[in-house]
């Protein structure tokens, strides 16, 4: 199986998975799963044979810095054993049947339809699912592309936050790969996820899903400036500390007016201050011209601006071993998401509360664009099985009628491999 993920800089040319990486995807079952789901469904489909492509890409949790890489700024995010596979083999009569086994796709689950070219280019329709893969294609840097079968299984929740799109479409571009070679640039192959996440799903989402799903790290947290595009790699790695991810079932959609409108809200707050984005402007800027300013515009920049600061002084406390400096900045971030970007829930409020309860959890917050999804904490190892345990008990009980607590993820790195990952699925 072909891995996305490769060196930070230079050439992609997905010649094959690491020692690491295979060592994995044969001994974790989070890695496993969808691989063995795609195989067996593509020799169900496609008349018994094996498919001649594997690859993945992972999802992602951002630690800190939400809403900011579409304002030029800067994020924290790592990637995910939580992975999108694609299996398939070329055909040659310049066909594409494609069939997703995802939880929550809409209908219908196989799809297919030419190939692209100059007089008859790839449109957007449905099923919406199969407009992340059609994205990829149409923008995609090379060519032409042969008809091909194709077979998508993923363990990362959909709606979750975690990356679910940028996953498929990194997949997706990385099968290409191997049907018709690109130049390799691993930049430009983000650019071009991100292009069709812009034109044929309609989110107009920045750059930070489709660069970490690309470029991440086994091991560490990427800080990216997301207007220089620069990548600082920050260990994550002491035994002692864990990333609790808990999906709290309730499911965001990007494509609704909210995100848009949210980034509509930034670029007007910039203009007002005379900045071409809200990266270049401080809190004193903001508040010398709050009065040309509606009070929700001011709110978002507040945000944005805030968050951007909050995410750099995080980078550095992580570096530095400040955990609970970096669990502060966490809760921080969550209630500026939450008051000013108002773009957090009830549910997601609630798992935040719960989970700093415990002593030994440094901060927890809202991930992903909002609306629903997960939460990400970061807490002491030892108290990893007894936080898992409060999240469960207190949803139990509470009186609101919540949907059921999703998975509860817990990341850690007293094993070799950040794919090491311990679930615990259907929590109830």
């Amino acid at each position: 199986m072909v891995n996305s993920s490769g060196p930070q800089r230079g050439s992609d040319r997905t010649g094959g998975a690491s020692a690491s990486t295979r060592k994995c995807t044969q001994h974790c079952g989070a890695m496993s799963a969808p691989a063995e789901d795609a195989r067996r469904v593509f020799a169900e489909t496609f008349g018994g044979d094996e498919p001649h492509i594997a690859v993945f890409a992972p999802g992602r949790v951002n630690l800190i810095g939400e809403h900011t890489d579409y304002n030029g700024g800067f994020v924290l995010p790592m990637a995910l054993p939580l992975i999108t596979v694609t299996v398939g083999s070329p055909r040659d009569d310049g066909k594409i049947c494609i069939v997703t086994t995802a939880q929550g796709a809409d209908e219908p689950h196989k799809v297919e339809f030419e190939t692209p070219s100059v007089d008859r280019p790839l449109t957007p329709g449905t099923p919406k699912w199969a407009n992340y893969v059609k994205g990829v294609i149409q923008h995609y840097r090379a060519g032409p592309i042969p008809g091909f079968n194709a077979v998508i299984a993923t363990s990362v929740p959909l709606g979750g936050g975690l990356s679910s799109s940028a996953s498929l479409e990194v997949a997706s571009y990385t099968f290409m790969q191997q049907l018709c070679q690109d130049d390799g640039d691993l930049v430009q192959k983000a650019l071009a996820c991100q292009k069709a996440e812009h034109t044929f799903a309609g989110v107009p989402c920045g750059i930070m899903d489709q660069f970490i799903s690309v470029m991440g790290r086994e091991g560490h947290a990427l800080l990216i400036d997301c207007r220089s595009l620069e990548v600082k790699p920050l260990p994550l790695k002491d035994p002692k500390l864990s990333v609790l991810i808990t999906n709290s079932n309730v499911r965001h959609e990007l494509t609704g007016s909210e995100y848009p409108t949210r980034r509509k809200q930034c670029e007007e707050a910039a203009k007002a201050l005379g900045k071409l984005t809200l990266r270049d402007a401080s809190m004193e800027d903001l508040e010398a011209k709050k009065e040309n300013l509606s009070e929700v515009c001011y709110r978002r920049a507040r945000h944005v601006i805030s968050e951007i600061e909050r995410t750099t002084k995080a980078a550095e406390a992580l570096e530095n071993g400040n955990y609970q400096l970096f669990g502060k900045l966490m809760v921080e971030s969550h209630n500026s998401l939450r008051d000013d970007y108002e773009v957090s829930c009830p549910e997601l409020d609630e798992l935040v509360s719960i989970a700093v309860e415990i002593p030994g959890v440094y901060g927890s917050r809202m991930t992903g664009g909002g609306f629903g999804g997960c939460t990400v904490t970061l807490l002491e190892t030892s108290v990893a099985e007894r936080t898992k345990q409060h999240i469960q008990v207190t949803n139990a009980c509470d009186q609101i009628n919540y949907p059921e607590i999703g998975q509860i993820c817990c990341l850690q790195w007293n094993q070799p491999t950040v794919c090491c990952v311990r679930c615990l699925t259907n929590v109830h």
